[in-house]
């Protein structure tokens, strides 16, 4: 899943971006409100983190003009600013949530993991599952037929953008633009050397595929009879 925040504060953004991929995932920074806006406009976002006291443009402007131009990225609105008035304003303006500054990370993440999962429609906020495939994104595991998998982080955000488009084709492109940040090279074979080494973690120990190539258009991961 891919992130866009826009933070000022290099100690607060350090922090999070650090803990945000080691959750697995993908991190864009913008260090002021316009960029942040270039960013929310140009790129596809599953969720935006946005504060509100930035230079150039403020957090609750940033947000505003998102919207006006149809973009419905899902934002968690980050500020020290904790009155009824603030968040409500903040609300208002189109965040679909108000975090306060001090914050424990883990609430943001739990948040973060929330309007993701109202934004894909998602019925259960923890727990993904494709046939005997079955992602626990709390703990951090995946089983499939009650083995345990062991992935690395990128292949783990690899395969829950995948679990989470089940049965949908996504190309190249989709994967890069949510599961890796926008420093990647498009001519890089990235994305089909990790789909190899999870095909050989989820798929080749098993009687059946679940990840399959769609001949020049990208993946799919389904169950097939």
């Amino acid at each position: 899943m891919r992130i866009l925040l826009v933070e000022d504060d290099q100690q607060t953004a350090s922090f999070i971006i650090k803990g945000l991929k080691q959750e697995g995932f993908a991190i864009d920074h913008a260090l002021d409100g316009k960029t942040g806006l270039d960013l929310a406009l140009s790129e596809p976002y599953d969720a935006a983190v946005i504060d509100i006291m930035l230079p150039g443009m403020d957090g609750l402007s940033l947000i505003d003009s998102m919207r006006k131009s149809g973009v419905e990225t899902p934002v968690i609105v980050l500020s020290a600013k904790g009155s009824v008035d603030d968040r409500v304003k903040g609300l208002q303006t189109g965040g679909d949530d108000y975090l306060v500054k001090p914050f424990a990370f883990s609430e943001l993440v739990a948040r973060i993991h929330a309007l993701i999962r109202r934004a894909t429609r998602a019925k259960d906020p923890t727990v993904l599952q494709v046939g005997g495939l079955k992602m626990d994104l709390v703990r951090r595991r995946v089983f499939r037929d009650g083995v345990d998998i062991d992935l690395q982080p990128k292949e783990f955000a690899l395969l829950e953008y995948l679990m989470r488009n089940a049965g949908r084709v996504v190309s190249k492109t989709m994967i890069m633009e949510h599961v890796w940040d926008y420093n990647f090279d498009p001519q890089t074979n990235v994305v089909e050397a990790r789909i190899c080494k999870l095909r050989d973690k989820v798929d080749r120990p098993f009687q059946k595929d679940l990840i399959h190539t769609i001949r020049g258009v990208g993946y799919v991961l389904e169950e097939r009879d």
